[in-house]
């Protein structure tokens, strides 16, 4: 799919791991090299993969956490340093993080992906701060239950437990995307934008 994205946009495509440091640095720095900045950075990597905490393993957390929270955390110190040595040449810089709602609600079994999640909204706030100087801002987006498979059957009732009234779509968080990276949106910094049809605002109790 990557490879059908930059065939049709010209966009670059990286086939990776972003576990592997050296590769995921050597991604962004070939882009900085070639472009000469970046404007914009998304860091929309994540993996699941729910365990009982009794059964799990410690490598699998490290594998949830590398992967969801410490590729975020490398691309955004590259071009830090980047900019760094830029010197206030580029006025313009946008890194959009993506959460979950799992950071503020969970759920069995989902100790690695809770923590990477809560760990992306910390390293958004922190950065915030830390990249002010560069002029990049740095927001994370939280979004909730969002059909990414076509061939996903969603019922009437996974909708209606929407205050919106239906299941999310990618388009939702993209939009959002778009709108942090507006160059007018600039007083949005280090912020969590939830995205997830209202249901965390819901209070459920049980059925009598």
């Amino acid at each position: 799919r990557g490879e059908e994205v930059a065939a049709t946009t010209g966009a670059r495509f990286f086939a990776l791991d972003v576990c592997d440091k050296e590769a995921l640095e050597g991604a962004v720095l070939t882009l900085l090299d070639e472009w000469g900045d970046l404007d914009v950075i998304v860091n929309n990597v994540g993996i699941g993969e729910f365990e009982p905490i009794t059964t799990t393993s410690v490598e699998h957390f490290d594998k949830v956490i590398n992967t969801n929270l410490r590729s975020a955390f490398v691309t955004s110190r590259m071009l830090a340093i980047h900019r760094e040595k830029m010197g206030s040449q580029s006025g313009y810089g946008r890194i959009v993080n993506i959460a979950s709602t799992r950071y503020l609600q969970s759920e069995p079994s989902s100790e690695a992906y809770a923590a990477s999640k809560g760990g992306i909204w910390s390293l958004t706030h922190a950065l915030a701060v830390s990249l002010a100087p560069y002029h990049i801002t740095v927001n994370c987006i939280a979004p909730g239950w969002i059909s990414v498979d076509e061939n996903e059957v969603l019922r009437p009732e996974d909708h209606e437990f929407h205050l919106s009234g239906r299941v999310g779509r990618a388009e939702d968080i993209a939009r959002t995307c778009l709108f942090l990276c507006d160059e007018n949106s600039d007083f949005i910094n280090g912020q969590c934008i939830t995205v997830d049809g209202g249901v965390t605002k819901k209070m459920i109790y049980p059925e009598e």
